[in-house]
């Protein structure tokens, strides 16, 4: 048992799809020298509440009464870890390979304290980026184009959307300004000297925003390029006017606290006209798409997110 570290795994649906992931850290084949001291699957108030009976065992169950969203439900994990030393943040939807809890938790021991995620990939083995360079406006303006959708598989557009190319090529464990949170391997006392994640956010951006206050108390972020998980996706969230309105939210307090709010909001602006541009020239050329439509959807998403999260405007 590796007697440091807690599993932390936030869920808001149903249990089978985090059944093989639970298997993964506390199944019958997995060794005990391999298995997390303590896994908390964190029931974010799903729709119908996950039934403690059905979980394998070894695993605890903490409830939420109120869906708070990623940064609320890690908490609340991340607290039930009590006094132990580092605590593994997994998505739901991960497939790991056998003996990753060990293999992180060793690779990382010589970097201590410090944030480590790993390469995520897709069933097709579609890399997830997961190694970024801090958010800039750049970045999401060039993001929200669409006449730039079809180059983003050159490396040149991932770079101007964030992507760290280098570490996407490296080998071993990379200093990085951030890495993604589907997969986080945290320094207990450090993340809750700085109050833990920011649960103002609901999704995305609550990582990168943690591991920015982290490193302003001297703790780096690196990228473990020897491990590798399987993002299945289709997780906890919405469909993707639902995803897309907690990205920009998210993004949009990020740059509240860490950059330029009024600039962020007239590049995507700026990008949504050119996308109304763009679009119109597709229909004319008959594509089958609606400008106008389009238009006034991207418009909406970023005024949404100007007024602030959920959590922001409830003040919950």
């Amino acid at each position: 048992m590796i007697s440091r570290l807690g599993a932390v795994i936030p869920v808001h649906g149903p249990l089978e799809p985090v059944l093989p992931l639970l298997d993964s850290l506390v199944g019958e084949g997995v060794p005990q020298q391999d298995r997390p001291a303590r896994v908390v699957l964190v029931d974010d108030a799903s729709p119908q509440p996950i039934d403690a009976s059905a979980l394998p065992a070894g695993v605890d169950l903490v409830r939420r009464d109120r869906n708070g969203g990623f940064g609320a439900a890690v908490n609340t994990g991340l607290e039930a870890l009590g006094d132990l030393e580092l605590a593994l943040v997994l998505n739901s939807d991960l497939r790991i390979p056998d003996g990753f809890p060990r293999d992180i938790v060793e690779h990382a021991a010589p970097w201590q304290p410090a944030v480590v995620g790993c390469r995520n990939q897709d069933e097709q083995g579609r890399s997830g980026y997961a190694a970024r360079t801090f958010p800039t406006t750049g970045h999401q303006v060039v993001e929200w184009l669409v006449p730039l959708a079809s180059q983003r598989h050159r490396e040149m557009l991932h770079r101007a959307v964030g992507h760290d190319m280098a570490a996407e090529r490296g080998t071993g464990m990379i200093p990085v300004d951030w890495v993604s949170g589907a997969v986080m391997l945290l320094p207990l006392a450090q993340v809750r000297e700085v109050g833990g994640l920011d649960e103002l956010y609901f999704m995305y951006a609550e990582e990168v925003d943690l591991q920015r206050r982290l490193r302003a108390v001297g703790v780096p972020s690196l990228y473990d390029a020897d491990l590798t998980v399987t993002h299945v996706g289709g997780g906890s969230s919405g469909g993707e006017g639902r995803r897309r309105q907690w990205l920009l939210a998210g993004r949009d307090r990020y740059a509240r606290l860490h950059g330029h709010p009024r600039a962020l909001r007239a590049g995507l602006r700026a990008a949504t006209v050119a996308n109304l541009a763009w679009n119109t020239g597709r229909r004319i050329a008959g594509r089958n798409v609606d400008p106008l439509a389009d238009f006034r959807a991207q418009w909406g998403v970023i005024a949404h997110a100007a007024r602030g999260t959920v959590a922001e405007r409830t003040g919950r």
